[in-house]
């Protein structure tokens, strides 16, 4: 089964940081970009940040200069490590990946689970 695993969620302080790791795992012949996204109580859920296979970024305005996306291809995984973090960063925060599977070869977009991140003093 070809799935995302999200980890790394918690509660933090005003100030904190933490680090949210994404584990792609399955019959996987490529990942292709790679996004974080977010998902606030009673908001819509919104793109964060995204990465390409070369290591492209992008992100949302209100995270520049606090949040860095990053990749490890050699483990399919995901990164966003999340610095100066505010109450307003709370939210449930999901990974997405362009893959393609082998068997048969077919492009895919896959979600993790979403994990939890609550910003408060």
């Amino acid at each position: 089964q070809v799935q995302l695993v999200e980890s790394g969620g918690g509660l933090v302080q005003p100030g904190g940081s933490l680090r949210l790791s994404c584990a792609a795992s399955g019959s996987i012949f490529r990942v292709n970009a790679m996004g974080w996204y977010r998902q606030a109580p009673g908001k819509q859920r919104e793109l964060v940040a995204t990465i390409t296979d070369v290591g492209s970024r992008n992100y949302v305005d209100s995270v520049k200069g606090r949040f860095t996306i990053s990749r490890d291809n050699a483990k399919n995984t995901l990164y966003l490590q999340m610095n100066s973090l505010k109450p307003e960063d709370t939210a449930v925060y999901y990974c997405n990946a362009a893959v393609v599977t082998p068997n048969p070869y077919r492009a895919r977009e896959l979600w993790g689970q979403g994990t939890l991140v609550t910003v408060s003093s």
